[in-house]
């Protein structure tokens, strides 16, 4: 084993959706990179893949090879609640997440853990340039600015699936049990001990991204809901904006009709009052509403997620 790695046991989770073209072939390049230098776990958890064999090529691979685990969850429960439930049947040292499409290479995987031994607690990879869609792109950039609002990210910080965490990490970030899992947010709440290295970046191989809008938006409303109480202060802070509008409105209008009694009283401007003001209070009445559904939602005991069958998982 070369000497420079401290790490003696590393783990890769990949949540798996809908990847049949391309996850038998990850798995190989990963332990043709990697099983020289460290001893190697990969853990694949099939987020319900709906259009596809992805399952049983998975437990194929699993099946033909003990060091690779299987998780097959009963329904598609989403990108992070699959990561989690990955976190807590991995048992390396650290834990290297990333996607089942081919666009992080897996020969990049050993500049993370190079990194990692340098003594941080998560290292986030980041490219010269991506090659995402243009819509994935701008679906990045709109939850990279909702996170610095909101989870406390560092200035400047691209937040990358494809990233490698500690032992120490993992193991706080599973304590976690509410059902609306951010992996990102949970870091950030434990740990401002972070780097991140250049890594190639590649064209998708096979297939589309499974990042819907709906997704995207469901992805921001977990930031806001569940790691921040921002939205609720924007809705106190635009109340009191509006209030203090409507007093000098009402100053002005009193004083308009004391100089010039014949000013009519504007039927547009309490119009668009009415409009205003009803808008602000729905958006309040609907973080409220937010915020109370997931209450109950987790009071409820709804599962973050569900593993229908396993191979090789014993911990």
């Amino acid at each position: 084993m070369d000497k420079r790695l401290v790490v003696n046991k590393v783990s890769i989770v990949i949540p798996v959706y809908n990847s049949s073209a391309t996850i038998g072939q990850l798995v190989e390049d990963l332990f043709k990179e990697l099983m020289s230098v460290v001893e190697l776990e990969v853990v694949l958890v099939n987020d319900g893949s709906p259009s596809d064999n992805s399952a049983d090529i998975c437990a194929d691979l699993a099946n033909s090879n003990n060091n690779i685990k299987f998780l097959n969850l009963s329904m598609n429960f989403g990108e992070h609640n699959a990561v989690m439930a990955g976190l807590n049947y991995c048992t390396g040292d650290c834990a290297v997440i990333m996607d089942d499409d081919f666009q992080n290479p897996p020969s990049e995987v050993i500049n993370l853990i190079d990194k990692l031994n340098n003594g941080y607690d998560v290292v986030f990879s980041k490219y010269r340039k991506k090659k995402h869609s243009l819509f994935r792109n701008l679906g990045s950039f709109v939850n990279d600015v909702v996170a610095g609002y909101v989870v406390n990210k560092p200035s400047g910080l691209y937040l990358s699936s494809f990233k490698i965490i500690n032992r120490f990490l993992i193991d706080q970030i599973i304590q976690y049990t509410g059902p609306y899992p951010y992996i990102d947010g949970l870091i950030f709440r434990i740990t401002q001990n972070y780097s991140t290295i250049f890594v190639e970046h590649r064209p998708r191989v096979a297939g589309e991204s499974g990042y819907t809008l709906s997704k995207l938006i469901s992805l921001w409303l977990n930031m806001l809901t569940n790691f921040s109480i921002i939205p609720l202060r924007i809705a106190t802070i635009m109340g009191f904006i509006f209030a203090f509008i409507g007093i000098v409105l009402a100053i002005y209008f009193i004083i308009s009709k004391y100089i010039d009694p014949s000013t009519p009283v504007g039927w547009s401007s309490l119009i668009v009052s009415i409009f205003i003001i009803s808008s602000i209070q729905m958006f309040a009445i609907g973080m409220i509403g937010e915020y109370l559904g997931r209450l109950f939602i987790k009071s409820n005991g709804n599962p973050q997620f569900v593993i229908k069958s396993t191979i090789n998982c014993e911990k």
